[in-house]
């Protein structure tokens, strides 16, 4: 019999709110639907033309009834369009307090990275009521991730990010599909989701082996390419200071302003610190002076190296790795980013790698 369920199984909060609105959808349309056919009928039945020569009675008008067909429809369906504007919107804004997690598509495979360092393929294990939010980009065609169990489904887009969220609430193991046509191979991209229990997600977590979390590979990258040598935290650097940078709004040459986040750290890093979506406009006071990293950096290695710079911001509340124009004796003796146990080279001489 599951294999003639109308709906998969429901195990997010998301697809609660979802289910009640496709029921009421369903139950609305059809009686809508239901009703104006049997109106046809019973006036086809009552109103035929009983004689040839019959002359049917003449009704000018009944604004009552025009009124009542006209206004009832327009609340009951506007009301619809409200709940599922909610909705909509409800998906699209984050939660607080969420464990982001990084997805990049590729033909034909989902390459999963957590914050802690475990990597995955085609795989992606999750506790459940605990928000997830989920950015996501593809090296090459366009993808979409669906979890038909979560109801979400988000294009991934080469060259941007989008992102999406949900919160498990049933332990499980759910299908994880390609809903965009990606090429020769598109019906095997496919995958698992696997919700746990909090208990059983700390204990994989920590079978895991992660050698280091992502900031802290993204540290190692930062002074490999030698980023650090430009971007001080003295500030006196050719490059912006890059401390806390992450979530503030720049202004740019042109007088214009935009937000530090993923998109814009993406745009910066692979276009010469020039955002396309800008107008290839550099933020006041600098110049362009960053070198090309296309086909340096690959998808995994820019979001490591993203990750270490959201570190540097408010949002951390972990110590500031030493790098070029730091004091390394203010910064104290960590193994990296993330704290005890992380791998990273946060004890780096001032000005040197």
């Amino acid at each position: 019999m599951n294999s003639l369920r109308l709906l998969p199984p429901t195990a997010s909060t998301y697809a609660i709110e979802l289910n009640s609105f496709f029921w009421v959808m369903i139950a609305l349309c059809t009686t809508v639907a239901v009703g104006i056919a049997l109106f046809i009928i019973f006036c086809a039945v009552k109103y035929h033309r009983k004689d040839p020569d019959e002359l049917p009675i003449q009704i000018s008008n009944n604004r009552k009834v025009e009124y009542t067909w006209t206004i009832v429809p327009f609340i009951l369906f506007m009301g619809m369009f409200g709940w599922g504007a909610k909705t909509y919107l409800d998906v699209e804004e984050p939660a607080p307090d969420t464990m982001n997690i990084f997805v990049v598509g590729k033909q034909w495979m989902w390459k999963i990275e957590h914050p802690n360092g475990i990597r995955e393929i085609d795989d992606l294990h999750i506790p459940i009521e605990r928000s997830i939010r989920l950015t996501m980009i593809s090296e090459d065609a366009i993808h979409s991730f669906f979890v038909p169990a979560f109801r979400i489904k988000q294009d991934v887009l080469p060259n941007r990010y989008t992102t999406i969220w949900f919160k498990a609430t049933k332990p499980g193991k759910y299908h994880l599909f390609c809903a965009e046509y990606c090429g020769a191979k598109h019906s095997g991209m496919i995958g698992w989701v696997y919700a746990m229990l909090p208990g059983d997600y700390q204990t994989w977590e920590q079978e895991g082996g992660a050698e280091g979390s992502l900031s802290s590979r993204g540290e190692k990258m930062f002074h490999q390419f030698g980023c650090a040598d430009c971007h001080r935290y003295s500030g006196n650097g050719p490059g912006p200071n890059l401390q806390s940078l992450y979530g503030t709004r720049v202004t740019l040459d042109t007088g214009g302003q935009r937000t530090v986040d993923e998109a814009y750290l993406r745009e910066c890093i692979m276009n010469e610190g020039r955002p396309l979506e800008d107008g290839n406009a550099v933020v006041n006071g600098f110049k362009v002076i960053m070198p090309n990293y296309t086909g340096q950096l690959n998808e995994d290695n820019l979001l490591a190296i993203i990750s270490y710079i959201k570190a540097m911001g408010p949002q951390t509340d972990v110590n500031q790795p030493a790098g070029p124009g730091t004091d390394l004796e203010s910064v104290g003796q960590q193994p990296g980013i993330a704290g005890p146990g992380s791998t990273g080279i946060a004890n780096t001489k001032p000005d040197s790698r």
